[in-house]
């Protein structure tokens, strides 16, 4: 394995991979940060081929530093997360850990603007931020809003998680606290943890589109939507505290099992 340094970073980001070489470049040409003080860690998920580190950089627009962990066997997103975490504290020194998709891209100020948020505000431990999604083909657009302080996130998150995954970036030291991504959450691991980190730590929002989510009809998002929303109605049902918000929360998810996708997204994309 290639040296790793043992300098204390600023931030790692965690972009797990499948099968999507042209995503993972696009992604990582959006990475900015200042020399030195970051990593990023690509987990392979079991690719039908091995992702390569000397083709990556190849196809790279600039130069990044990053780390591939290949693994032999398919074990889903949850596992490839947990991987690369457990990687991320035996081999690192990290302040923060952030996560990012094939595909989807950064503002060029995302990780300073973030990194200057937490290391201004101690008492938050799990920072998000507003995004844009939009399809490969432009036809899909819409920004992705929410509410911004502890408080208002806590009541929201009983009807929707509140964080869009690629644009998180959290304490690497809550781990110790909250453990790994569940396993027993399929499809919706990011909602289960980010609730458990709520309950040891504030949560924050900045209203910036920080990140564009790429709109992907193969995304667990869209052709796993019933048993993700499924999933959705389980970690209320564990995680909810409060019960009228609680009870509110599963009706809506159970109102759009019942919803198609399309009129969805009008409604998203009309608001």
């Amino acid at each position: 394995m290639e040296n790793i340094t043992q300098e204390v970073l600023d931030v790692c980001v965690l972009i797990p991979y499948y099968n999507n070489l042209e995503g993972l470049v696009k992604s990582l040409n959006t990475i900015k940060y200042s020399s030195g003080k970051f990593l990023v860690l690509v987990v392979d998920d079991g690719s039908s081929i091995a992702l390569n580190k000397a083709d990556v950089s190849k196809r790279a627009g600039h130069p990044v530093p990053f780390h591939i962990i290949n693994c032999h066997v398919n074990g889903g997103i949850t596992k490839a997360l947990n991987i690369g975490l457990s990687w991320i504290q035996n081999n690192l020194k990290v302040k923060y850990i952030a996560r990012l998709d094939c595909g989807d891209t950064c503002r060029y100020d995302r990780f300073y603007k973030q990194i200057s948020f937490l290391d201004n505000n101690p008492v938050v431990g799990l920072l998000g931020s507003w995004c844009r999604f939009e399809s490969p083909d432009g036809r899909i657009k819409y920004n992705y809003i929410t509410p911004v302080v502890h408080s208002q996130i806590m009541q929201e998150m009983h009807l929707r998680n509140v964080f869009i995954h690629p644009t998180v970036i959290f304490r690497s030291c809550l781990i110790e606290e909250t453990g790994m991504y569940p396993e027993d959450y399929e499809y919706v691991e990011d909602y289960a943890f980010f609730w458990t980190m709520l309950r040891v730590s504030q949560g924050a929002i900045l209203d910036e589109l920080l990140t564009t989510c790429e709109v992907n009809a193969l995304g667990i998002s869209i052709s796993q939507r019933q048993s993700q929303l499924k999933a959705r109605i389980k970690v209320v049902k564990k995680f909810a505290e409060n019960i009228a918000l609680k009870m509110l929360g599963i009706i809506k998810l159970r109102l759009l099992l019942l919803t198609p996708y399309p009129l969805v997204l009008k409604i998203k994309q009309r608001l």
